[in-house]
C-alpha cells in the first residue's frame, strides 16, 4: 500500500548508499556512489529519504555548474535513473517534498529527474514489424505489450506537482534515452548458471538466441565458428579498446570519449562490491576485430560501448561479443542484457531507424521508461539555461 508520509532527507555516506542498492536489484549503475568517478566537472552526493530511522529511499544527485552570465554559482541538480525507492509502499509525493527545498539549499536552480522506472514495453517483433510497414510515426502509437499503472500514475502526480514532462522526439536528446532496448533473460539457479557448459545454462542461451531473427540468429551462431578468441582485460588493456574505439568514431563520424573516461569507469565500477566492469576483446589470430565495455550491477547487465573494425567481417566478431555478454549476463543472475537507447521513430528513413532495427532484431524490447523530468527552482534561471541549451545545439 503506498502511503503519503513525511520523510527526513539528508546526505548519506557511499556505504549506506552501497548497502541500500544491494536491496533493490534493478537500480541503474547510474546510480552507483562511485560512478561519479567519471564526471570530474560534476559535485556529487549520496542522499537518502528517512522514514524515522528506515533508510526508504536513496539516490546519487550530480550538481553541474552552469557557466553563463546570471547563473555563476548556481547548478543544474541532475538525478540520472533516480530516486531508487519502491512507489508501492513510499509515494512520490514524500520523496519530493523534502527533494526540492534540500536541492535549492545545495544551490540548484534546476532538478532533472529520471525516476527509475517503466511506464509501457512492446514487443521487439511488433516494432520490428511496425518499423519495416511504415504505418506508424512514432511507438507510442502501437499497443504496448504490457503497461505499468503506478508508473502512469506517477507521471500523472508530476505534471500535477509542477513537474516539465520530456517531450516526445524523435531524436535523442541530452540526458538518458527515453526509450531503451532490452533483452529478458530466463531465470536460472546458482548452481545452473555456475556452469556455462550444464544443459540449463545452454538451453537459457538457446532461448535468448530464439528472440533474435533469423538473420542476427545465423551470424550470431557463425561467431561461434568462426575461430575468434573472445577475452576481457584489467585497465591495461584499455589503451587497446582506444585505439579501436578512435577507428571505430572516424568511421562511424562521431566524437568518442577520451581514455581517461574509460579508465575511471573501469576502476570506479570494479571498486563497488555491486557492480563489475568489463573490458571485452574478440581476436581472429592477432588480430584485434572487435571490443566492447559491458557494465553489470544487480539484476541488469549493459552494454555500454562498443568498437569493431571491417576487416574479417565475415567472423562477425561484434556478434560474438554480444553473444558473451549475453552469458555474462545469464551467469550474474541478471534479469535483462539492456542494449540502451532507441529513437521513439517509426520512420524507416529516419537516421536512427538503423539503431532501432539492429537492437529489435537482437530481440531487444522496446520499454518506454518515465524520462527525464524538470522542476525550475528557479523560473528566471531554468528559462536562461533551456536558452542557453537551444543555442548551444
Amino acid at each position: 500500500m503506498t502511503l503519503q508520509k513525511t520523510l527526513n532527507i539528508q546526505e548519506i555516506s557511499p556505504e549506506q548508499h552501497h548497502s541500500f542498492l544491494a536491496e533493490h536489484d534493478q537500480a541503474s549503475f547510474l546510480q552507483n556512489p562511485l560512478w561519479p568517478q567519471t564526471k570530474q566537472a560534476w559535485r556529487s552526493q549520496s542522499v537518502g529519504w528517512w522514514d524515522q530511522d528506515k533508510l526508504v529511499a536513496a539516490s546519487l544527485v550530480l550538481y553541474r555548474p552552469i557557466p553563463i552570465p546570471g547563473l555563476r554559482g548556481r547548478s543544474l541538480a541532475y538525478l540520472a535513473d533516480g530516486p531508487v525507492f519502491d512507489p508501492d509502499t513510499i509515494a512520490l509525493e514524500s520523496i519530493l517534498q523534502p527533494l526540492i527545498p534540500f536541492a535549492r539549499a545545495e544551490g540548484a536552480f534546476l532538478i532533472r529527474m529520471g525516476l527509475p522506472f517503466v511506464l509501457r514495453r512492446w514487443d521487439a517483433d511488433d516494432v520490428r514489424k511496425a518499423l519495416s510497414a511504415g504505418e506508424h510515426k512514432m511507438i507510442p502509437e502501437l499497443s504496448p505489450a504490457e503497461s505499468h499503472e503506478t508508473a502512469l500514475t506517477m507521471a500523472d502526480d508530476l505534471s500535477r506537482l509542477g513537474w516539465q514532462e520530456p517531450a516526445l522526439s524523435e531524436d535523442f536528446e541530452a540526458g538518458q534515452a527515453q526509450f531503451q532496448a532490452r533483452i529478458p533473460l530466463p531465470v536460472l539457479t546458482d548452481e545452473q548458471r555456475a556452469d556455462r557448459e550444464s544443459p540449463e545454462f545452454q538451453a537459457a542461451v538457446e532461448e535468448v538466441l530464439m528472440r533474435m531473427d533469423s538473420t542476427s540468429r545465423r551470424q550470431t551462431r557463425k561467431s561461434t565458428r568462426s575461430e575468434l578468441t573472445i577475452s576481457s582485460g584489467g585497465r591495461e588493456a584499455i589503451g587497446q579498446w582506444q585505439a579501436l574505439y578512435e577507428e571505430t568514431a572516424e568511421r562511424d563520424d562521431f566524437i568518442g570519449r577520451p581514455q581517461s573516461y574509460f579508465e575511471a569507469m573501469f576502476e570506479a565500477l570494479n571498486a563497488s562490491e555491486i557492480a563489475q566492469c568489463k573490458v571485452l576483446f574478440a581476436h581472429y589470430e592477432d588480430k584485434l576485430l572487435a571490443s566492447a565495455i559491458y557494465v553489470q550491477q544487480q539484476g541488469t547487465g549493459w552494454y555500454v560501448y562498443g568498437a569493431s573494425t571491417r576487416e574479417e567481417s565475415k567472423r562477425y566478431a561484434p556478434r560474438g561479443l554480444q553473444l558473451e555478454q549475453i552469458q555474462l549476463s545469464l551467469e550474474a543472475g541478471a534479469s535483462w542484457y539492456d542494449l540502451g537507447g532507441v529513437s521513439a521513430t517509426l520512420d524507416k528513413d529516419h537516421e536512427l531507424a538503423g539503431l532501432t532495427r539492429f537492437k529489435t532484431t537482437m530481440g531487444a524490447d522496446v520499454v518506454q521508461t518515465m524520462g527525464e523530468w524538470d522542476y525550475p527552482i528557479n523560473k528566471v534561471m531554468a528559462r536562461a539555461f533551456q536558452a542557453y541549451m537551444q543555442r548551444r545545439g
